[in-house]
């Protein structure tokens, strides 16, 4: 159950990923969105987490639930990002 949860937290942050990569080659390289949006290190971070926890879920399934977690952590933290490239 642990790794499925992972799964499905997994294929929502692909799914994120692609829709904030397919939004930035939509308005352009240079767009307002594109500056905001930057590298997406949050993202690429919170994907490679779950991709971890996934592999650990049936060997130390705590671990698991604490990579979840903390991915959680960091994305309830706000991130200013937007709104400073549109005060911009």
């Amino acid at each position: 159950p642990v790794a499925l949860y992972g799964v499905v937290l997994l294929m929502a942050g692909l799914a994120y990923f692609v829709l904030s990569r397919i939004l930035v080659s939509h308005h352009g390289p240079d767009s307002t969105l594109a500056r905001a949006v930057g590298t997406d290190v949050k993202g690429i971070v919170s994907l490679v987490l779950y991709v971890m926890a996934i592999a650990l879920a049936n060997s130390v399934p705590l671990i698991s639930l604490g990579l979840y977690v903390v991915v959680a952590i960091m994305w309830l933290v706000p991130d200013r990002r937007i709104e400073r490239a549109l005060a911009t």
